[in-house]
C-alpha cells in the first residue's frame, strides 16, 4: 500500500520513517485506504533546519510578500473547494453542506485574506518612535512557527491553512504544519495548495512544510527546539500541557487552546419571559455539529423555580427527540464517555442519554445531566470535566448567593453568557454575576448562545486557563492574532538607512499607524 509523502524543504518526499497510520471514516468505523507516515526525529530535524534557513532568508521582507502568498493560497483553496470538502467529509463525517462547503471553507479563505490585509497594511506591528531619544521599536517575525491542527475544524484551524497558520505567515514566519491524524488527507491537499501558492509567489523552498504525526516525545522536542520561534496548538488539555511544559522549560512561546465548558446563565426574569425560546436555542447550540465546537455550551446555570423545571423539561425532551450525530472518531467517543463517567461519579444525575450508540458510526446518545448548586461547588473540579460532544450539565442553584458561589468556582473558559429579562428584573443579579464571570471568560455574551465565532478584528477567541495557556491572546481576529507570532525589535540610535522602512522618518505607505512621540499618526516624523 502506498504511503503518502511528507513535505520537507520544498519537496514532497517519501518519509524516512517506517511506522504508518490510517485515518478512519467515522460513519463506517472502517479505516480509509490511504496510509500516512509517522515522522521520526531525524525527519522532524530536517524540517526544522529547512525552516530556520527560510526564516533567515525572509527576515526583513516587506509585508506585501507574505500578503501576496496568503491571497494566492486563499484563491487556490476556493478553486479546489470540491476536492477539499469531499475528503474532509469522508475523514470527519462533517456534512458537505452547509458545514464544510458553505461555512467552514469560506471562513478559511476569508481568514487568509484578512491576514493578508493585516500583513500588507502593517499597523499590526505597532511601530513606535521616540524622536528625542531616537529609540524605535516594532514587532517583527519570531522565527519558524509550528502549528498543531485540531480534529474538529479540518479547514479553519488546519495546520497548513487555518487561523494560526495565517497569523504566523502574516507576521513573516515560515510554518511547519503538524497535521491531525483524523484528517491527514485534508491537510495534505491544503499543503499541496500552500506549496503551489508559495512557488507562484516566489517564496523560498521550505516556507511551508508538513508532517502528519510524531511520537509524543518528538512533539515535545519539536516545540522546545532552539531554532523554533513559537508554536500554536489546539486540542486536548492533557496533550497541550505536555507540550507547554516542554516549551516553558526552555522559554519558547506556545499558544494553546484547550478545554472549555462555556457556561450559560439563564436568570430568573429571562426564564419567566422566554424560557421555552431559550431552551430551543440552547438545544440547537449544544447539539450543533454533535457538540464538537470549542465554544459548545457545556454548562447551564439556573435558579430553582417552576420556570426552571419547565426549562429543564423542554431541553430534556428536545435532546431525547433530536437525531444523534456522528462524532469525529473513536478517541472523541472514548473521551466523551470518560467525561460522562466522571460527572456521574461526582453526583450528576442523568436526565436523558448517557449511553454509546443511537446514531451512525462513532456516536453517543444526546446527553443531559443535572446537579444542584451545592453539589457543583463541593465537587467543582470534577464537575467541570469537559464533555466534548453532544452533552451538557445543568446546575440548579437555590439562591442568588449560590449562583455567585457557582460562578466563583468556575475555571477559565473561552466564553460565558447571561440571558436576562428585557424588563430589567435581572439587573441586580446580572451585575453581581457578570463582575465575577468577566474575569473567568475571554468573551462575555448577552442573550445569545456562544457557538458562533465571528472572524472580526474585535473577536477574542481565548480566555483564562485552562481555556488557553495565556489570557492575553486570541486565536481568531486580525490583527491581534498575528502578534502571538512576533517579537519586539528595538533599535537604539540605529542609523536611518539601517532601520526597517516602517521605523524611518517617512511613513513608507502613508497608511501605517505609528505611535510617534506618544501620538498615533499616519504622518512622517518631524
Amino acid at each position: 500500500m502506498v504511503v503518502q509523502p511528507v513535505l520537507i524543504d520544498g519537496e514532497w518526499t517519501k518519509s524516512i520513517g517506517t511506522a504508518t497510520f490510517q485515518p478512519t471514516n467515522p460513519l463506517t468505523r472502517e479505516p480509509l485506504p490511504e496510509r500516512y507516515p509517522v515522522s521520526p526525529w531525524a525527519e522532524v530535524e530536517q524540517a526544522i533546519q529547512a525552516a530556520h534557513r527560510v526564516a533567515e532568508v525572509v527576515r526583513g521582507w516587506p509585508g506585501e510578500r507574505f500578503a501576496a502568498f496568503l491571497d494566492r493560497l486563499a484563491d487556490r483553496i476556493d478553486a479546489r473547494s470540491a476536492d477539499l470538502v469531499a475528503i474532509a467529509s469522508l475523514e470527519t463525517a462533517l456534512p458537505v453542506q452547509p458545514r464544510l462547503k458553505d461555512v467552514e471553507l469560506p471562513r478559511t479563505s476569508n481568514q487568509l485574506r484578512q491576514a493578508a490585509r493585516a500583513g500588507r497594511e502593517g499597523s499590526w506591528a505597532m511601530p513606535t518612535i521616540d524622536a528625542a531619544s531616537n529609540i524605535r521599536s516594532v514587532l517583527g517575525p519570531i522565527g519558524p512557527v509550528v502549528v498543531f491542527g485540531p480534529n474538529n475544524f479540518p479547514f479553519a484551524y488546519n495546520g497548513a491553512a487555518g487561523g494560526d497558520f495565517a497569523a504566523a505567515v502574516a507576521a513573516g514566519n515560515p510554518v511547519i504544519a503538524k497535521g491531525h491524524s483524523s484528517h491527514p488527507g485534508t491537510t495534505r491537499l491544503l499543503a499541496e495548495e500552500a506549496q503551489r501558492a508559495a512557488t507562484e509567489t516566489g517564496m523560498p523552498a521550505g516556507f511551508v512544510q508538513l508532517i502528519y504525526r510524531t511520537s509524543h516525545e518528538d512533539g515535545q522536542r519539536l516545540v522546545a527546539h532552539p531554532l523554533i520561534g513559537a508554536s500554536g496548538y489546539t486540542g486536548s488539555r492533557s496533550a497541550g500541557l505536555q507540550l507547554k511544559q516542554a516549551a516553558d522549560r526552555v522559554g519558547k512561546p506556545i499558544y494553546l487552546e484547550l478545554s472549555s465548558i462555556n457556561p450559560v446563565y439563564v436568570l430568573p426574569g429571562a426564564l419567566r419571559e422566554r424560557g421555552r425560546e431559550i431552551a430551543e436555542q440552547f438545544a440547537i447550540s449544544c447539539l450543533m455539529g454533535t457538540g464538537q465546537f470549542c465554544t459548545n455550551p457545556g454548562l447551564v446555570v439556573l435558579q430553582s423555580s417552576p420556570q426552571a423545571e419547565d426549562f429543564i423539561k423542554q431541553v430534556t425532551d428536545r435532546f431525547a427527540a433530536a437525531p444523534v450525530g456522528t462524532l469525529l472518531g473513536a478517541g472523541v467517543l472514548s473521551y466523551l464517555a470518560a467525561g460522562l463517567k466522571t460527572l456521574i461519579a461526582n453526583g450528576a444525575t442523568r436526565l436523558t442519554g448517557g449511553l454509546p450508540g443511537g446514531g451512525t458510526g462513532f456516536c453517543c446518545q444526546n446527553t443531559l445531566l443535572r446537579v444542584t448548586g451545592k453539589q457543583f461547588v463541593s465537587a467543582a473540579e470534577w464537575l467541570q470535566t469537559e464533555m466534548f460532544g453532544n452533552a451538557s450539565l445543568i446546575v440548579v442553584a437555590e439562591t442568588d448567593d449560590e449562583i455567585i458561589a457557582v460562578t466563583r468556582a468556575l475555571e477559565g473558559n473561552l466564553t460565558g453568557c447571561l440571558y436576562t429579562a428585557n424588563d430589567g428584573a435581572d439587573e441586580l443579579l446580572y451585575d453581581r454575576v457578570s463582575l465575577i464571570l468577566r474575569q473567568k471568560v475571554g468573551r462575555l455574551l448577552n442573550d445569545k448562545m456562544p457557538t458562533g465565532v465571528a472572524v472580526v478584528s474585535s473577536m477574542n477567541h481565548g480566555g483564562p486557563f485552562p481555556a488557553t495557556g495565556h489570557p492575553g491572546f486570541t486565536a481568531v481576529g486580525f490583527p491581534a492574532s498575528v502578534r502571538r507570532f512576533a517579537m519586539l525589535h528595538c533599535y537604539d540610535g540605529v542609523r536611518p538607512h539601517r532601520l526597517p522602512d516602517v521605523l524611518r522618518n517617512k511613513n513608507p505607505t502613508g497608511c501605517v499607524w505609528r505611535l510617534i512621540d506618544g501620538q498615533f499618526s499616519q504622518g512622517d516624523v518631524g
